[in-house]
């Protein structure tokens, strides 16, 4: 795990911790802003073969995952695998708000992106907030992990209380680039009390699980 270009903000006097994520977000945007499109595409593979080979995911009949922004982790070819193997796949539908949902992923002719910034969703019928419990896995979007599980979303809070419906037990697996992948015993992540950790931590440099359990 390099921390070459990996920033890190400390904490100043009086900031929040908030103060703190957002910091460490708009550099690792940054970061993956100046990724070249051809670095991605190749990212995209690697990371399906990687996320495609955890015994999580290779076992699991139905998965949560998502379409990623152009410039998070790329998974369509995660998808497109997943659904090729006849696993059915749930992807989050964003309502007004934090309203969470979910719809089948039905191929990438079926993906809209219903507004500016928001990721690709699928057009079929909405299945309920509730529909996250079906999944067996659960991939997550993330801007950085640590070794802790603690996971740097977007900062909106729709994944963490989208997880209040996953069964207990199922596997969380956050997709980052190896950059992204912070130590916990040197660099923890910014975490606050209602931040939900994940299992393990996917890069297209190989998995690991994370987290107490892991060490």
């Amino acid at each position: 795990m390099s921390t070459a270009a990996q920033p890190y903000p400390h904490a100043a006097e009086g900031d929040e911790i908030e103060d703190v994520k957002e910091r460490l977000r708009t550099a690792i945007r940054a970061g993956r802003r100046a990724r070249s499109q051809r670095l991605r595409d190749q990212a995209a593979v690697a990371l399906a073969d990687v996320v495609a080979g955890i015994p999580a995911v290779a076992e699991a009949p139905v998965l949560s995952v998502y379409a990623a922004r152009p410039t998070e982790p790329g998974t369509l070819e995660l998808l497109e695998r997943l659904a090729a193997r006849g696993a059915r796949v749930l992807l989050p539908v964003l309502g007004s708000g934090l309203q969470r949902d979910w719809a089948e992923y039905a191929g990438p002719e079926d993906l809209r992106e219903r507004a500016p910034g928001r990721p690709p969703e699928p057009g079929g019928p909405t299945l309920g907030p509730d529909a996250l419990a079906q999944a067996d896995a659960i991939v997550a979007p993330a801007l950085a992990v640590d070794t802790d599980g603690a996971r740097l979303g977007q900062g909106g809070g729709w994944y963490d209380r989208a997880l209040e419906h996953a069964r207990p037990g199922v596997p969380v697996i956050a997709l980052v680039f190896p950059e992204e992948l912070y130590d916990a015993s040197t660099r923890p992540l910014p975490r606050e009390p209602h931040d939900r950790t994940v299992d393990i931590v996917a890069t297209p440099d190989g998995w690991r699980s994370v987290g107490p359990g892991a060490r």
